[in-house]
């Protein structure tokens, strides 16, 4: 297995638990954090982060060129891609046109899945609640759901964090299958 996601909302256990699969491995890691520390509040936030990873670990700090990074990662190095909803908000800021944020987020979700070692991608889901009021916040909704599911569907294994508990994410044809009886094609 190489690809493993796992989606949730805010402070639901998403990142402790990349933490705990990558440890549990006892490969060397390399984290990949893309947020960015550009205000107080982010730099707590990223501070706390740093404080769960153990001290052996390695940490690449990329905000924008996800493919690039996860392509030149340590082979045999565990990674940890943290997070994809901050990349998707560091590309759009940039200006990014929508077509080429999803071929790239495609492009790395295919990186990650051909690395021999584990690679534990992390997102938020973010369109289980009321929609966003502007124009650039239903975008940005939306463009995250695209990004999720290609990653997701990219992946040997995702999971749905909810309170700190993963909930297994079965492939679509499986549960169109068991759901009709027919094959799910």
């Amino acid at each position: 297995m190489t690809l493993v996601m796992l989606l949730g909302g805010a402070r639901s256990g998403k990142s402790r638990l990349a933490v705990e699969l990558a440890t549990a491995t006892g490969a060397p890691v390399t984290y990949l954090a893309t947020g960015e520390a550009r205000d107080d509040e982010m730099t707590v936030r990223i501070e706390a982060h740093r404080r769960t990873r153990p001290a052996g670990w390695a940490t690449v700090e990329e905000p924008l060129a996800l493919e690039q990074t996860v392509a030149a990662l340590p082979a045999a190095h565990v990674a940890i891609v943290d997070c994809l909803s901050l990349w998707l908000a560091n590309v759009v800021e940039r200006g990014d046109a929508e077509n080429e944020i999803v071929a790239s987020a495609a492009r790395a979700a295919a990186a990650a899945a051909a690395r021999p070692a584990l690679v534990v991608g992390v997102s938020n889901e973010v369109g289980l609640g009321i929609v966003p009021m502007s124009p650039l916040g239903r975008a940005y909704r939306d463009l995250l759901g695209v990004v999720n599911r290609t990653w997701v569907e990219t992946s040997a294994e995702a999971a749905f964090v909810v309170a700190g508990r993963p909930l297994p994410l079965l492939p679509g044809d499986d549960f169109v299958a068991r759901v009709t009886g027919t094959s799910g094609a």
